[in-house]
């Protein structure tokens, strides 16, 4: 008896779900889309929330920046959980195997003295502000409207819990749960830390989650050039390496965070029926920010100069001007002279 093998193509009578079809045509739908696009709950609520009887459950009222459309931005890096989850489980193993190295080899130890206590003093600190950040996003995800923006909020928030472990791991590694109690204390008692810590916690009680989160990336915007560039090239020629070979990952990882903050603030400014309005939203909340948060990495600086003098409190200035530059390009006025 003899079986004859052929290959038959079934075509699929739908390719994707009728919203992608309405937006995209009939095109096969990325899985991206399938898991992100119009999943923001519209209509149908029990009941308005209680605690805030104006609103709805989920309203696009809980900030001032709007857009026509919600997905109208999507994430470059195209996200959801999968994907997500895979990249940085890489991450974490590549750390893991920096922190091993450096272990092996005492490069901590054999770090000189000044720098270890910056990197005590001013680096482990900022697990505390990453908690903040944390805080920050899961507050933006939960009030933000559009799936896309609150899924990238969402990862977010677990991206700035890993960091903080990131940086707990790096001060277990360099002396132990005392380095992290050492932390500790800075952060609550520092005098140049101070302005920071006010910075993170004001963020916190922020109403405008959009508006939170926009401020939150001001500060990142000049904490991560000065911590995972400034002090990495200058600790390269300090004989600290260790700091170098930490530093890289949350340098990438902040590469990364740009390409969606990025877009969602190009999107903003954009937005064919808000975007007006949403500049004058980002241009207030630029010049009301800002100078906090320039006073607040100045503090990070002065207490990095302390230990060793980087001129990182100088470079704080460079960032900003640099980082003023790269919002009015934007469309964000950082003063009233542009506006005007």
């Amino acid at each position: 008896m003899q079986y004859e093998l052929r290959t038959q193509v079934i075509e699929p009578l739908r390719a994707t779900f009728d919203s992608l079809v309405e937006r995209y045509g009939g095109r096969p739908a990325s899985r991206y889309e399938e898991a992100t696009i119009d999943v923001q709950p519209r209509e149908n609520f029990h009941y308005r929330p209680l605690w805030d009887p104006a609103h709805e459950l989920y309203d696009e009222d809980f900030s001032a920046l709007k857009l026509a459309d919600p997905y109208s931005f999507t994430d470059p890096r195209q996200f959801y959980y999968a994907p997500y989850v895979t990249a940085r489980a890489q991450m974490f193993d590549a750390f893991g195997r920096t922190l091993d190295y450096i272990e092996e080899r005492g490069l901590f130890e054999r770090m000189p003295a000044a720098w270890r206590t910056l990197t005590a003093a001013v680096v482990l600190p900022m697990r505390h502000y990453e908690g903040g950040a944390q805080l920050v996003s899961v507050a933006g995800a939960r009030f933000a409207y559009g799936a896309t923006i609150e899924q990238c909020l969402s990862l977010a928030a677990f991206d700035r819990i890993g960091n903080a472990q990131l940086l707990s791991r790096v001060g277990l590694a360099l002396g132990g749960s005392e380095s992290l109690g050492e932390a500790k204390r800075a952060w609550l008692e520092a005098e140049d830390l101070q302005p920071l810590r006010r910075y993170a916690e004001e963020l916190l009680v922020e109403q405008d989650w959009a508006v939170a989160a926009f401020a939150l990336d001001l500060a990142d915007r000049l904490i991560y050039p000065l911590l995972y560039r400034h002090l990495d090239e200058q600790a390269l020629a300090g004989g600290a390496g260790a700091v170098s070979l930490v530093a890289q990952h949350l340098a990438g990882w902040f590469a990364d965070q740009r390409r969606w903050v990025d877009a969602l603030l190009a999107a903003w400014v954009a937005d064919p029926e808000h975007g007006e309005a949403n500049a004058a939203v980002l241009s207030d909340a630029a010049r009301t920010w800002l100078p906090r948060a320039c006073d607040a990495v100045r503090g990070l600086g002065r207490a990095a100069d302390a230990a060793v003098d980087t001129g990182a409190e100088r470079a704080v200035d460079e960032f900003a001007a640099r980082l003023r530059e790269q919002l009015a390009a934007a469309g964000i006025r950082t003063t009233e002279e542009e506006s005007a």
